[in-house]
């Protein structure tokens, strides 16, 4: 072989060398780039892991249920069959007595125990966070017990409270001569909405109590010494201090409390039934009835929109109203 061509061969042999290191070099550079953020999205897929089973379990148990009671709701949907028939459920909703009773008392009740369990939730929690350590912690058990006891077992105390003949509450009241003749609380279309919004009441403030008192332990006592530094008293330092300090965990509790009231069930089925005279039916109580013991699953349906939809509206309004203060 002449010495050309070998020349030539030497050359084209450290050329392909040359760009196979270079191929190695950009290969390893690329491979770390790509481990670095395989790295990286790994990061991220655990994260979304994470949210996997909530965000299944909230498209399964609501996010399609409400889909599909939408649906619903403009089908005549029976046991047997079942017929479109658009606005149909919606028209005879408004011209039906019984729902708009059922609606006037869900909103009576929103409106008169919302406003009371944040009166009195807030007026107890100013006076136990003055307590010292133990005792605070066991008035906030006494007031929480409710939340954790069973619906069915709270009924069933103030169903003996109740009682006509052998009640504590008609006990009470007689042996202070103020009745004096036996009074049918639940019984009474007078008493029975009353009753059942004083039993909702009490198995309501637990939550806010703790809520509370946690909230005002979180308040900087140095804007509470500066108060009493200018002159304020006892309630201008409450109502310049403290209650703004407290419109978040407001803000929370009464949107809370306002849908548990919207969606009051439980009482009305173990106590009244709806009862007398739909005196004390709900529209949740009613959704029940129509749905489980009538069948009309459409029309049930419809109901559960205009329930939502009551919802939203009061929700919005809670927020336009005590969520100026609030940062989000």
């Amino acid at each position: 072989m002449n010495k050309p061509v070998l020349k030539e061969k030497i050359l084209n042999e450290n050329t392909n060398t040359d760009r196979t290191v270079l191929k190695e070099v950009k290969s390893k550079k690329s491979r770390k780039k790509i481990l670095s953020l395989s790295k990286k999205q790994k990061e991220d897929l655990i994260g979304y892991a994470f949210l996997v089973p909530a965000v299944l379990f909230f498209g399964t148990f609501v996010f399609y249920p409400i889909l599909k009671g939408l649906y619903n709701s403009f089908f005549n949907m029976t046991w047997k069959d079942t017929t479109f028939i658009g606005l149909d459920n919606y028209i005879a909703l408004f011209n039906d007595e019984i729902f708009l009773k059922s609606l006037v008392n869900t909103a009576t009740i929103v409106l008169v125990a919302v406003p009371l369990i944040i009166i009195f939730s807030l007026a107890v929690s100013l006076l136990v966070y003055k307590l010292k350590s133990v005792s605070r912690s066991v008035f906030r058990a006494v007031f929480y017990l409710p939340v954790v006891t069973g619906s069915v077992a709270v009924t069933v105390v103030w169903r003996w409270i109740y009682d006509p003949y052998s009640g504590v509450l008609n006990y009470i009241l007689k042996t202070l001569g103020i009745i004096d003749d036996n009074i049918i609380w639940l019984g009474d279309s007078d008493y029975a909405l009353m009753c059942i919004i004083i039993i909702l009441l009490t198995t309501s403030v637990g939550q806010p109590i703790i809520l509370y008192i946690a909230s005002l332990g979180n308040i900087d006592k140095s804007y509470i010494e500066a108060a009493k530094v200018d002159g304020a008293n006892s309630w201008q330092i409450f109502r310049k201090v403290k209650w703004p300090l407290l419109m978040p965990t407001t803000l929370y509790i009464v949107v809370i409390s306002t849908i548990n009231s919207f969606q009051i069930f439980s009482l009305i089925q173990l106590l009244t039934s709806g009862g007398p005279n739909y005196s004390t039916s709900t529209v949740m109580y009613l959704v029940y009835e129509k749905a489980f013991k009538l069948g009309q699953f459409g029309y049930a349906a419809a109901m559960g929109v205009v329930l939502a939809i009551c919802i939203g509206t009061f929700s919005i309004i809670q927020f336009k109203v005590f969520g100026k203060e609030v940062s989000y």
